[in-house]
């Protein structure tokens, strides 16, 4: 756990979470919440998801107010359709825009992007899931993923350090790793398929990552991505794992479990975004 994740006002109640730890010279990255938007409930208020049956030109409002902030248009940003698969994308600068404005012309079927294109950001959106920043320093070559339970099983975070590898020659010992707001296992009670799934990814790790309190079985999906990044080679010291949960911190972050508790089927997304400077 590391006390280098931190959250900042930026401007007209728009925050920033950041790690203190990621090199300012190399990327520009943040963490958004949900506040300072003009989506209204349950979108309330940045929601940055054009998939989620909020409108789409609150969402895109809401998408340039992050992108200012952070010194870009919304027409630089690439996204993808996220499925809770293990696809890693490579993008270029061909790329720029893709799904900036419109669901459709996303990056298809995809949970990770990588690229090594300077002021190119990338930008994944998240209600609970685990946000995964990968920086390669000596490269300079970024990587962000999707980590549900589904993707973390399927070992999306160290198939993005390892797809960095095939593209980019990338060395696991050489990144920094983020791994930012998600629901925590406080919150994360899952069931049977879960629990079987968990078993079969990671046979040596399971008693760690499955935690029984009183008969209900929860679930570390962050610590989930830890172990499979130390497995592939990144050094645990080079990890930074935010402590805050979506689902405690509701008010804050964007939960679907939060929502459902509450009755609501429905509920915005944050976003993480990362470019190389």
């Amino acid at each position: 756990m590391s006390l280098s994740y931190f959250v900042k006002h930026i401007v007209n109640n728009v925050w920033h979470g950041k790690f203190s730890t990621f090199p300012e010279d190399i990327v520009t990255h943040a963490v958004s919440t949900r506040m300072g938007g003009v989506s209204k409930p349950p979108f309330d208020a940045l929601n940055l998801a054009l998939h989620v049956g909020d409108l789409p030109e609150d969402v895109i409002a809401n998408r340039q107010t992050f992108a200012k902030t952070l010194g870009f248009d919304v027409t630089d940003i690439v996204t993808p359709n996220q499925v809770h698969g293990d696809n890693v994308f490579y993008v270029d600068e061909n790329y720029r825009g893709c799904g900036c404005k419109n669901y459709a012309d996303a990056i298809p079927e995809t949970d990770a992007l990588i690229t090594n294109v300077p002021h190119l950001p990338l930008m994944l959106c998240f209600a609970d899931c685990v946000p995964i920043f990968v920086i390669d320093t000596v490269n300079r070559a970024i990587g962000l993923a999707h980590g549900g339970w589904k993707g973390t099983v399927k070992k999306i975070s160290a198939k993005t350090v390892l797809k960095m590898g095939e593209v980019f020659g990338t060395h696991p010992k050489d990144c920094i790793i983020g791994i930012a707001p998600s629901i925590g296992s406080c919150c994360y009670e899952v069931g049977d398929e879960v629990v079987t799934k968990c078993k079969s990814a990671f046979p040596k790790n399971y008693d760690e990552l499955l935690i029984n309190r009183d008969g209900k079985i929860f679930f570390d999906l962050k610590r989930a991505n830890v172990v499979q990044l130390t497995e592939i080679g990144v050094p645990e010291k080079n990890i930074d794992v935010s402590p805050d949960c979506t689902c405690c911190q509701s008010k804050f972050y964007f939960s679907y479990r939060a929502a459902q508790k509450n009755n609501l089927n429905r509920t915005g997304r944050i976003a993480a975004l990362i470019a190389l400077n």
